[in-house]
């Protein structure tokens, strides 16, 4: 008999959401060869409410997988999976608040995957962030295993509370490099004739440098970004101040894999402004896709891409990069960050990661 294994934590799948999602999506291609899995999913998100899917069995609760509810949801999943199944793997930290009272009763081995330091992102208030830090801290602390996706953040855990956790990161092969003339043309641009970006529109993915720079670049390419600018004031507010402007394509969530993967499979440089988080998916798939990148020089990216993309700290720096760009060889960057992402990123080489680190607990 299989060893039981509950996820939690993530909207649920077929794959609806963002990084989570994705990365349960892709997990259960393997995962399920050596556990009887259990995924619980947000009851709202999934209307048809199907029973299982890829051998997993789904279970729904009837609160939001995020936001403040996101908490509930978590806490909730945990209580009704602690008892039931051999390990939990929990994505995130938002319902781990909860683990100093299950732990002592709870035979399941506690898996937890910490995402970035959540508490450090601009968009949460004081009170949000202080909840954070202290899910963060629980889950290190009653946790059997801990794991980082980044080394920075496997960093991070080691300093701030002396426990060891085991570096996973992200995959990024389930997009597709896609070329279709007509799909661009819908967009108004040409093969390799524009500058790139999809994001969620949030203060630390750094969208104001972004902007400020590639207009004082005088670029003669647009600039196409791809993001959720309707889902919250700073976003609404960010895209009315360029709306504007000529050179800017500033288009709303794409959700079509293969029409997001055509859009960013042709440009001519992928510009990355996150700045908090640890491995950020978007990263690792434009490097799976053998995309040119400039990044924002923090250290989560500095180590994702291996210190071998080109990096800019400020809007000045990013303007003297746009303004130099045939002193980067494009070939020789496209290549590199293809052959980190075919060595490190691949799904296959993570969930056997993941299944390699739970079955020595």
């Amino acid at each position: 008999m299989k060893p039981k294994i509950a996820i939690i934590g993530t909207v649920g799948v077929p794959a609806l959401y963002g990084g989570f999602e994705t990365l349960l999506e892709n997990l259960l291609d393997y995962l399920p060869e050596a556990f009887d899995v259990t995924v619980f999913c947000e009851s709202d998100a999934y209307p048809s409410k199907l029973e299982t899917y890829k051998d997993a069995r789904l279970v729904y609760v009837d609160f939001k997988a995020n936001g403040l509810q996101s908490i509930f949801f978590d806490a909730f999943s945990i209580l009704r999976a602690f008892a039931k199944n051999d390990f939990l793997l929990i994505l995130g930290v938002s319902g781990t608040v909860m683990l100093p009272f299950i732990k002592p009763f709870c035979r399941a081995k506690i898996i937890t995957n910490i995402d970035g330091m959540e508490w450090k992102r601009e968009k949460w208030g004081r009170f949000q962030k202080m909840f954070l830090k202290l899910s963060e801290k629980f889950a290190v602390q009653h946790s059997d295993l801990v794991i980082a996706d980044n080394f920075y953040i496997q960093e991070h855990v080691a300093n701030s509370y002396g426990v060891a956790a085991t570096l996973i990161a992200y995959g990024g092969d389930h997009v597709s490099l896609a070329f279709d003339s007509d799909k661009l043309e819908h967009y108004g641009l040409s093969t390799s004739g524009y500058f790139f970006t999809v994001c969620r529109i949030e203060p630390e993915n750094n969208l104001e440098i972004l902007l400020e720079g590639f207009l004082a670049s005088e670029s003669t390419l647009p600039y196409v970004i791809v993001g959720n600018w309707q889902a919250s004031k700073f976003g609404r507010n960010l895209r009315g101040k360029y709306i504007g402007e000529s050179k800017l394509r500033l288009l709303d969530p794409i959700y079509d894999q293969i029409e997001l993967d055509q859009l960013r499979s042709n440009c001519y440089f992928y510009l990355h402004g996150h700045s908090a988080g640890g491995t950020n998916p978007s990263l690792v798939e434009a490097m799976y896709l053998g995309l040119p990148i400039i990044s924002f020089g923090v250290s989560y990216n500095r180590s994702t891409t291996h210190d071998l993309a080109v990096y800019f700290s400020d809007r000045d720096s990013l303007v003297n990069i746009l303004s130099n760009l045939d002193g980067i060889n494009r070939e020789l960057l496209s290549a590199q960050m293809r052959e980190i992402a075919n060595t490190n990123y691949t799904w296959e080489i993570i969930a056997r990661k993941y299944m390699a680190a739970i079955g020595q607990l």
